[in-house]
């Protein structure tokens, strides 16, 4: 009886660790499409907005209706201390390309070997770091502002990505056609932390615009990177984007709300400026018509010409320049080999 339990027992794990290993092949995997995804967009990348953020590349997501969208690249919040983000990634394999999740852990794991930039050149990742419990920003490949974040770092490292040097999206044939590193899949065995919901939303909400789809901006999204979730938008030259009115914060719909209130009211005392009007019209009317039968009755004088005023020409309005912050680094940039901290 007792050899029949040992046996169950041994089965029973033995499943246990079928349906384990199973689970770290597959997790995340949960969205594929028939057709590869666009390249990756070349875009500047928008500084930092506060201390203790961290960048989160744009990446192609996928809809079943309407295909492939630009999630914009994005400064966000970490969900806890000492993790590191590792980007989604798109892999072919069998005729169907295959999504796979991002994650937070502690270490970076496999992404394709995609070169999102940035710090994320197809391997690791060398943006930054954790130092005790603060973050340090690398600021030769990420675009901080030393005057408000001190917690900086300049290393010059060189890192010569021969796998991808172009904007390929996707891993396996035909894509970036390499495999995980021995830490890289240390890494995918790791505990990991799935995307917060402001990470979530932020895709959801690039879902719901569809000029950020690439049947419709044919690869080439008008919003590339934002500052922050729900924050400002950036065009791929760094530029931010004019704000659109299905993007209007609390304060820009109750200034809008104020305005139309008064607009209204002005409509309400419009009536009584119209009669007003309306009645002195017609007496001016009557005194020009009584002044005109006064000077019929008068020698008629020569009628002199009018001096005509010079019209002003019209001018296109002159563009405001806008001094750009420092620009950051390019997504694919080589650098030579020195490393400065500043404290």
């Amino acid at each position: 009886m007792k050899r029949i339990a040992k046996i169950g027992l041994l089965l029973v794990a033995i499943m246990f660790a079928k349906t384990t290993a199973f689970a770290q092949i597959s997790i995340g995997v949960n969205i594929s499409a028939r057709i590869a995804p666009p390249v990756l967009p070349v875009y500047t990348q928008p500084a930092c907005p506060a201390d203790g953020y961290l960048w989160t590349p744009g990446y192609w997501a996928y809809d079943d209706a309407d295909g492939y969208y630009w999630v914009p690249g994005v400064w966000v919040r970490p969900p806890r201390v000492g993790v590191l983000w590792t980007p989604a990634y798109w892999g072919y394999d069998g005729g169907i390309y295959s999504f796979h999740t991002g994650y937070w852990g502690s270490h970076i794991g496999f992404y394709g070997g995609i070169n999102y930039g940035f710090g994320y050149g197809g391997v690791g990742f060398v943006g930054g770091r954790w130092d005790g419990g603060a973050y340090r920003y690398n600021t030769s490949v990420t675009n901080v502002n030393t005057t408000v974040i001190h917690n900086t770092y300049v290393n010059n490292t060189v890192i010569n990505n021969t796998v991808n040097n172009n904007r390929t999206s996707f891993n396996g044939r035909g894509g970036v056609n390499v495999q995980p590193r021995a830490e890289e899949r240390q890494a995918m065995n790791e505990n990991h932390i799935q995307a917060t919901s402001s990470q979530l939303s932020h895709q959801q909400t690039a879902r719901q615009d569809r000029s950020q789809f690439a049947n419709v901006n044919h690869g080439q999204p008008s919003t590339v990177a934002m500052n922050r979730v729900n924050g400002r938008t950036f065009n791929s030259q760094g530029r931010a984007n004019a704000v659109q009115p299905n993007r209007m914060n609390g304060n820009q719909v109750n200034n809008a709300n104020q305005r139309n209130g008064g607009n209204n009211q002005m409509n309400a005392r419009q009536p009584n400026a119209n009669n007003g009007m309306r009645a002195n019209g017609q007496v001016g009317q009557a005194q020009q018509q009584q002044q005109a039968r006064q000077q019929m009755n008068r020698p008629q004088q020569m009628n002199r010409p009018q001096q005509q005023g010079h019209p002003q020409m019209n001018r296109p309005q002159q563009q405001q320049q806008h001094h750009n912050q420092p620009h950051p680094q390019a997504q694919r940039e080589n650098h030579p080999q020195r490393e400065n901290e500043h404290h």
